[in-house]
């Protein structure tokens, strides 16, 4: 069979495992490994800031290769198996770099638990979505720090691995969520400012514009999911994108916040969208529901763009 459609099968494969099982268990899933690789770098890094600098752009460049090197071998192992335990194999694996189930998962329990009033349950089940401190939160707050954390997700936990897959293959994917993983673990402001700088921007790279294509699905689907509003979806995408410290971060959130006509702040740091109604935890299912429509669409859009890089390639 052409590896084409073995590629799309196994998009699509993936897709179904996820949905299906969710998240592998700790101890024998990849990212979960990938971090250890990047605490194992952390504890040699040099205690100088020119030199973290300068080891933190090692590693930067480094954990990436190293686990799309191991799995493009593993892949080559596996391509000379049968067509079906191949496609099994790479997906069960291809699986294990995005987390379609878990978001949707957490956003929907955020949702109840917004709805039964369970301000203490609301503010523990927020750490898992957001960094910030959540013990003053009240549940308009939480609301809308579930929208912005679902929001934001959809690129580096959807919609950018399963492009890295599209156009590099099973090793793109891998590569890509070391990229991400070191970012989320050194790539901050404090303690690694220097050693994680270039985690942070290489992770800034790589979501350019998957980013941007997220936040334009977001757009379209509010052309079709109810309560949500096309025109101003657009509007404050534009306006609001880039008033977030991340270059990426802010076209999703601003995209989801016009489509709700709902405004998205984190005190001192930004505000997105207007205030054109009340914040309600209905919020939370309409951007669940565009996750829905972000996931079948970027299934459906990255087949075509694994279809037609297959032809070009042949050509």
């Amino acid at each position: 069979m052409s590896d084409i459609y073995l590629n799309i099968i196994i998009l699509v494969v993936a897709v179904g495992i996820d949905l299906i099982i969710g998240e592998y268990p700790g101890r024998v899933h990849p990212t979960v490994w990938i971090g250890k690789t990047v605490s194992f770098a952390v504890k040699l890094s040099p205690n100088s800031r020119i030199l973290d600098l300068l080891y933190g752009t090692l590693i930067a460049i480094c954990i990436p290769a190293f686990w799309g090197s191991i799995t493009y071998l593993v892949s080559d192992v596996l391509g000379h198996t049968h067509n079906v335990l191949y496609v099994i194999f790479v997906a069960g694996l291809f699986k294990s770099t995005f987390s379609i189930r878990m978001l949707f998962q957490v956003g929907r329990r955020m949702a109840l638990l917004v709805n039964a009033n369970s301000l203490d349950e609301v503010r523990v089940g927020l750490r898992a979505l957001v960094s910030r401190d959540v013990t003053e939160l009240s549940l308009d707050d939480a609301t809308a720090a579930t929208v912005e954390s679902v929001s934001e997700n959809l690129t580096d936990s959807i919609v950018a691995p399963m492009m890295a897959f599209a156009l590099f293959g099973l090793p793109g994917a891998f590569a890509y969520r070391a990229i991400n993983t070191l970012d989320s673990m050194i790539g901050y402001h404090g303690r690694y400012e220097y050693l994680g700088k270039a985690s942070a921007r290489v992770d800034d790279l790589v979501n350019w514009i998957p980013a941007r294509i997220t936040a334009i699905l977001l757009v379209i689907g509010s052309l079709v999911l109810p309560g949500q509003k096309l025109s101003n979806a657009w509007r404050i995408m534009w306006r609001d994108h880039s008033v977030t410290e991340s270059p990426n971060a802010g076209w999703t959130m601003s995209a989801m916040a016009g489509a709700l006509g709902i405004r998205l702040t984190k005190v001192g740091f930004y505000r997105l969208g207007d205030a054109s109604k009340p914040i309600h935890p209905q919020d939370i299912n309409r951007t669940l529901h565009s996750l829905v429509f972000v996931v079948s669409s970027s299934v459906a859009l990255l087949s075509l763009l694994v279809f037609l890089k297959g032809i070009f390639l042949m050509t």
